[in-house]
Order: structure tokens, then C-alpha cells, then sequence
């Protein structure tokens, strides 16, 4: 928004606190997570014969969390003037890289899931620094000067009343997942090789309809802050439009290729069936995400975060625990286990839908002009 009505000292002050909050935050996040990750694995029932690799593997993906958030507020910072491209680009050097770097540290060099780990904390270092570069030498107002990095208190506070109930509604996943992973370790090894490997594919289909979203609430508030009120709504349609068009294409080809996908992974028969049945069944979903993912990043857009940080915590953390302490001791299976994500994510929606009816920022905003 600051960027639409041309406040280029506070566009200054908020991309230099930005990164002081990526890099701080990252290390103390990495901090507390050396500290507790090993009691977190226990209450998430990792089996022994994995958890050493599980715990060598997160020890050292903790310590590149200042370089991860780095990466994801440079990348903020170029989305929020409309640059999408840079940020894509680095992230795909990234890939890249790390896929050859597991290949090196893997096959040339023998490592386990320590390599795989290193490949993965050095490839986001790269895309943070190829961020941080074009962030040092840009003209535009979000160019950073190391000279002038200063925290400041009044955009810090901002920063955090928009951007904390978001980080929330994020985080909410995490917390009831972390149940939902420990209800899937408790089905043995074969499950949790399947799920992770379906997983592996769901993200490809995930990544797609979150960019959206994400463009909405970009450009939401670009238009919101220019007072170009009725851009907003053409802004929500279209990209519920494309969102649609987008992930429709990207589930059809990971289902039509997802059993051959899955045998990359892993080729037992039964951890391919397994993985599929997990896919169709996020899958299913995935219609409810688009929609609440797009009127959550709508609202945001207007400056309004807390309600749907609020809403999902309900809807997505409130119902998925609920399922997984009621459903899943009468029927023990993995297809009661994923039943959550439909389930949680169409109540989701249907709360996002009603806030959206509630407020109608678009309708109140031209009412008000």
C-alpha cells in the first residue's frame, strides 16, 4: 500500500527492518528448534529405526532458517512493487542447485541425510543472496543500503500487525499437522514413506494455487492504497479465475503421471498405492483451499489479517484435531487420517466465505469515498 501512494521513506525504513527481522528471526527460531527437536520428534512417534537420520536431517535444516526467512522477505519485498519474475528466477537457480548438490553430496560422496541436508540449507542460501544482490544494486525506493540498516520501531510495529496474524494462520498448519504426522507414524514405515512421498507431489500443485493468493493480496493492496477501490474485486475474480484454470491443469498432470511420479520415491508397490489414495484425497480438497486461500489474501489486502488468522486456526487447526481425536481411535487407517484435509479445509472456506459476506471492504470503502 505504501509503495501505491509513492511514501518512499517508510518503503525505506520497512525494507531495511524487514530483512534485521528475517535474519534475527530466523536465528532465534533456530535456536528454540536445536533446542526441542528431539523431544518434538519423540511426541511425534518417529519410529527408532529413522530417527537418528530424522534428527541429524532437522538439526542441520534448522541452522539455514536465517537464510530461508531471508529469502521469503526478499522475495515480499519485490512482490509487494509487482516484481515476480526475480524472485522465481532465484528460486529456480536454487532448485537447480539443490538437485545437483544431493547428486554430489549423495552419489559422489556417499552422505546419508546429512548431504541432503547441506544441499538444501546451501541452495537457499544462494537464492537469498542472488536477492540480497539485485536488492543492493536495484534504483527502485526498495533498494538496500547495508550502511543504512536500521531498525525501526514504528514500521517494525506495522510490519507486525499485518504480517503476525498471516504468519499464524501459516503457523496453524504446522501445530495440526504435527498431529496429523504423529497419527500417520503410529501406521509404520510403509505409510510414512508413502505420505511423504505423495507430499513431495502435493507441493508442486500447492505451490501453484498459493501463488495466487499471494498475488491477490499484492495486488489487493496496491490497488487498495491507490484507491482504485474497484480494481480490488476485478482483482479477487481474476485470480480466482486463473487460480482455478492453473491448479486444475498442474492436479490433472500429477494424477494422470502419479503413480509413476510416486515410483520415483519409492518403488514398492504398496507405498505407490497408498501415496495415491493420499493424493486424490488432498486433492479433493484442494477446491477449498483456492477459495479460502484467495478470499483470506483478499481480506489481507484490505489490512484486514486477524480475522482470517482467526478462522483458520478454527476451521483448519480446531477441526483437523478434532477429527484426529475422535475418528481416528474408532477406525485406525490411513484414508480416516487424510479425510481431515476435506473436511477441515471445507469448513475453511465456508468461514472465509461468510467474512468475506461480513465485511465486504470493496462495497464499505466505495460507500465511504
Amino acid at each position: 500500500m505504501q509503495w501505491a501512494r509513492g511514501d518512499e521513506k517508510t518503503i525505506h525504513h520497512a525494507v531495511h527492518t524487514a530483512v534485521i527481522m528475517a535474519v534475527a528471526g530466523g536465528a532465534l527460531v533456530a535456536v528454540i528448534g536445536e533446542l526441542g527437536v528431539g523431544s518434538l520428534l519423540r511426541m511425534l512417534n518417529v519410529p527408532e529405526d529413522v530417527f537418528p537420520q530424522a534428527l541429524l536431517y532437522i538439526r542441520i535444516y534448522l541452522l539455514g532458517l536465517p537464510v530461508i526467512l531471508l529469502y521469503n522477505f526478499e522475495a515480499a519485498i519485490f512482490r509487494s512493487v509487482g516484481e515476480t519474475r526475480m524472485p522465481l528466477e532465484a528460486l529456480a537457480i536454487s532448485g537447480v542447485l539443490n538437485v545437483c548438490l544431493n547428486l554430489f553430496f549423495v552419489v559422489v560422496l556417499h552422505m546419508t541425510v546429512n548431504g541432503v541436508a547441506i544441499a538444501t540449507v546451501l541452495s537457499n542460501a544462494v537464492s537469498s543472496l542472488i536477492l540480497l544482490v539485485k536488492l543492493l544494486r536495484t534504483d527502485q525506493a526498495i533498494r538496500i543500503r547495508l550502511d543504512e540498516l536500521r531498525f525501526h520501531k514504528d514500521v517494525f510495529v506495522k510490519i507486525l500487525r499485518i504480517g503476525l496474524p498471516a504468519g499464524i494462520q501459516s503457523a496453524v498448519f504446522a501445530v495440526a499437522n504435527i498431529v496429523i504426522q504423529s497419527a500417520i507414524n503410529s501406521l509404520g514405515t510403509v505409510v510414512i514413506a508413502a505420505s511423504s512421498a505423495a507430499f513431495n507431489l502435493e507441493i508442486f500443485a500447492y505451490d501453484v494455487l498459493n501463488a495466487f493468493s499471494q498475488a491477490c493480496t499484492t495486488f489487493t493492496g496496491q490497488n487498495f492504497g491507490a484507491g482504485q477501490i474497484k480494481r480490488c474485486r476485478k482483482v479477487l475474480l481474476l485470480c480466482l479465475l486463473e487460480d482455478t484454470i492453473a491448479t486444475a491443469a498442474t492436479i490433472f498432470i500429477v494424477l494422470f503421471f502419479g503413480k509413476n511420479l510416486l515410483a520415483i520415491f519409492n518403488s514398492d508397490p504398496a507405498v505407490i498405492e497408498i501415496g495415491y489414495t493420499r493424493l486424490l484425497l488432498i486433492f479433493s480438497a484442494y477446491t477449498f483451499t483456492m477459495l479460502y486461500e484467495n478470499f483470506s489474501g483478499y481480506l489481507r489486502g484490505f489490512g484486514i489479517s486477524v480475522v482470517p488468522a482467526v478462522l483458520t486456526i478454527i476451521g483448519v487447526c480446531g477441526v483437523r484435531l478434532l477429527w484426529i481425536f475422535t475418528a481416528f481411535p474408532r477406525s485406525q487407517t490411513f484414508r480416516t487420517i487424510m479425510m481431515a484435509y476435506p473436511i477441515s479445509l471445507s469448513t475453511t472456506a465456508l468461514l472465509m466465505f461468510l467474512a468475506l459476506m461480513w465485511y465486504r471492504p470493496a462495497r464499505k470503502h466505495l460507500q465511504q469515498s
